[in-house]
């Protein structure tokens, strides 16, 4: 039987929920963001009419309002996105019970076997969640997960794609290779490099060469531009494991010495040990993601010889890997730090420089702080290191983390 798969995008999610309750600003531009004040300032999202002022998201507030002067700048209501995500699924539920999240604002739909048309069950859902939520969504179908994908990006807003075998080729084939998922900024660029600017580019690609410019990667991708994505859609109960736990930030300054780098890495691994000890988890890669002044970014990764939960020795990755990478003279603008590579059965050996021994008291340490934590807030102790530069540390990254699902595996 031929698979019917639906993925559902909530249209510029953050900014039509805002305006859906604020009456006010709905014929304004409008962008969800942080505190330009503090620096945590990008576009979350933005509104349709803040889009015709060319901003894009992940611009900086303070240029989106060069721009745009009369840009309006909401926070984000995490909670209450939230709740309008939980009540789009209500809506789902009512057609099928596999329902994947990739993210709080997309849905995957599994309708295969259910006796309904995608086409109509596309529209029947579009239409539902405009007259009783308030917001509009796209609706891609299709007999995969992947161009569903791109049927729900194809004609925005408040529309219904399919792409069949029948028509994919003339639809999917001629969009730019940017556009499949998983084929980001730096994979678009390699593969431009070789003359691949199109899917159909990629779909008609020698797989040998792709493998060896981005090695499993591109096969996977040559898969998915030829619609042989076979990945399933996961049943709404389900929970997929983690596969690694991090917090980033955008700091209130730039930060421009190795000093004020560890002050906010410090904060940043204190909160992924803290995160990995209160979910039993032990990891040995760490992850580097720094992003400078000029907006350009990169990542570096390290295999520690043992697991660990520990914010020091995560610490000490971090910032090995930090001035492994960079030059003497910087200006950084964001930082993020996390663990992967989890091993819950793994046993280290004990030797006689007592690093298992010293790392267990360590943690125990750690552990002792997290209860304090947890009683008296999260500010009730802190290092001294971090009193010198309250301007840097004084963020809490673990009680504001928020978790966006992201479902989609690979299988």
């Amino acid at each position: 039987m031929e698979r019917t798969v639906l993925h559902v995008d909530c249209n510029k999610f953050y900014a039509s929920v805002e305006c859906l309750y604020r009456p006010e600003i709905r014929n304004k531009p409008v962008a969800v963001g942080g505190s330009p004040e503090s620096r945590h300032g990008i576009i979350l999202t933005k509104n349709e009419i803040a889009s015709k002022y060319g901003l894009t998201v992940g611009e900086p507030l303070w240029k989106a309002k060069q721009k745009c002067p009369d840009l309006v700048i909401v926070p984000p209501n995490y909670p209450l996105y939230l709740r309008f995500s939980k009540l789009c699924r209500k809506i789902y539920e009512d057609y099928t019970d596999l329902i994947e999240p990739f993210g709080l604002d997309e849905c995957w739909l599994d309708i295969t076997g259910c006796g309904r048309d995608g086409y109509e069950t596309a529209e029947e859902i579009r239409n539902r969640i405009k007259s009783e939520l308030g917001i509009t969504v796209s609706v891609g179908v299709s007999f995969n997960k992947i161009f569903a994908k791109l049927g729900s990006d194809y004609k925005k807003p408040d529309a219904v794609t399919v792409i069949s075998r029948e028509n994919y080729k003339d639809i999917a084939w001629r969009l730019l290779v940017g556009d499949l998922l998983f084929a980001g900024l730096s994979t678009q660029k390699k593969l431009n490099y070789y003359g691949i600017n199109t899917i159909g580019d990629l779909a008609n690609a020698d797989v040998n060469m792709l493998k060896k410019i981005l090695g499993k990667n591109g096969v996977t991708l040559h898969r998915f531009a030829n619609g042989l994505d076979i990945s399933r859609v996961r049943h709404k109960d389900e929970i997929e494991d983690l596969k690694s736990v991090g917090n980033s930030t955008t700091t209130p300054r730039d930060l421009k010495d190795c000093d004020d780098i560890k002050t906010v890495f410090c904060v940043l691994c204190e909160s992924v040990a803290r995160r990995l000890r209160e979910n039993g988890l032990k990891g040995r890669t760490v992850t580097i993601w720094v992003r400078d002044s000029a907006l350009s970014s990169f990542s570096r990764q390290r295999k520690l010889p043992a697991c660990t939960n520990v914010s020091t020795e995560i610490l000490d990755v971090a910032m090995t890997l930090f001035k492994e990478n960079i030059g003497e003279s910087f200006k950084i603008r964001s930082l993020g730090v996390s663990v992967s590579d989890f091993d819950v059965d793994f046993c280290e050996q004990y030797d006689f420089s007592k690093t298992v021994e010293n790392r267990e008291k360590l943690e125990k340490l750690e552990r002792t702080v997290d209860s304090l934590k947890v009683r008296f807030g999260n500010y009730c102790i802190i290092r001294a290191s971090q009193m010198k530069k309250t301007d840097l540390s004084g963020f809490n990254p673990h009680d504001e983390h928020i978790i966006h699902p992201i479902g989609y595996k690979v299988s």
